[in-house]
């Protein structure tokens, strides 16, 4: 690796271990299609043309820094073996690859999400499309790193399924957490003088301080409140979308766990009680996803150690499988 890349500081390689499930006699569940490669050998690894490298971000620090509950730290490993035993739609022509976490296991999150921004670039450069999991939603700042270092002149649109708009300031010696994400690239990209093109799905109300509703205004952000998907039309709520996906011209996509109802994601730092049902934004997320503009996409605010059943997990791992087949233009 160059010298400039200091990311393997904070790299562990993937684990075949994570990778064992059922088998039907043909090779079609996620353990039986995915690959792990230590990140560290891609300079010499062969690509196809159609790639996928899942890339998880094993950090809490931000959700201790917002006074969150913890756990988030062992999310991707939980996503991992959720996703083990899912069927796999795919041509055998796509490649997918497991190729590790970068870890946060002291308080340096800065540092560690600088890694993973350069990781980020090093899949972006080698046509891998990044699937990556967290971890807390300090993943994004983390994320658009790697993002802005690759795709430094588009039109980017950030759209977040989240209950929150995580604008927060960040603390003091200008330390993020995982509520101040967003905010974080908004100034990133005032600086480069580039639009905050941001809408966030599922908003509560009761969940943003007044404070933070402003700061959304000031800064343009696009809104379709959690309530709005009971009040609106589907075709008003996908046009809306449909508005702001034809104004841009490539998608950062961010999942937040924490914008499901309590009783179907009860493994997150915030719960939430009116939260959305699965099929709700399934409709959302599969529109978006197939609009041939999304060129990355994360989960965050798995906590396993706040899970039931493994059921916030599963329903984790269920939208990576949507997020393949949708990319992927997919029909059972």
């Amino acid at each position: 690796m160059p010298a400039t890349m200091t990311w393997t500081q904070h790299y562990q390689p993937p684990q075949s271990s994570h990778w064992h499930g059922r088998d039907d006699g043909e090779p079609e569940r996620m353990h039986q299609r995915i690959q792990c490669h230590d990140a560290r050998d891609l300079p010499n690894l062969a690509i196809p043309s159609t790639a996928f490298g899942l890339l998880g971000f094993a950090s809490d620090v931000g959700v201790y820094r917002n006074q969150g509950r913890p756990g988030a730290i062992a999310g991707p490993k939980a996503i991992r073996q959720a996703l083990t035993n899912f069927a796999i739609h795919l041509p055998n022509n796509v490649a997918l690859y497991d190729l590790g976490d970068i870890v946060c296991a002291d308080d340096d999150l800065e540092s560690a999400q600088q890694s993973l921004g350069e990781l980020t670039t090093i899949l972006f450069n080698k046509n891998i499309q990044p699937i990556l999991i967290g971890g807390g939603h300090e993943i994004a700042w983390g994320h658009y790193q790697g993002i802005a270092k690759t795709h430094p002149q588009t039109r980017l649109g950030i759209i977040n399924f989240d209950a929150h708009y995580d604008l927060r300031e960040l603390l003091p010696n200008k330390q993020g957490s995982s509520g101040s994400g967003f905010l974080q690239i908004a100034r990133a990209r005032q600086a480069q003088q580039q639009n905050f093109n941001y809408l966030c799905i599922g908003i509560q109300p009761a969940a943003n301080t007044p404070s933070l509703m402003n700061t959304a205004k000031e800064l343009g952000v696009q809104t379709i409140l959690a309530q709005d998907l009971l009040t609106h039309s589907p075709q008003s709520i996908t046009a809306k979308i449909d508005d702001f996906i034809n104004h841009v011209d490539q998608i950062y996509l961010s999942l937040c766990l924490d914008v499901f109802n309590i009783s179907i994601a009860p493994g997150v730092s915030a719960p939430q009680a009116l939260g959305l049902l699965p099929t709700q934004v399934q409709l959302l997320f599969h529109h978006i996803v197939t609009s041939d503009k999304v060129i990355s996409f994360d989960i965050a605010e798995l906590a396993p150690n706040l899970d039931h059943d493994h059921s916030t997990a599963k329903l984790a791992a269920s939208f990576v499988i949507e997020y393949l087949m949708g990319i992927n233009h997919a029909h059972f």
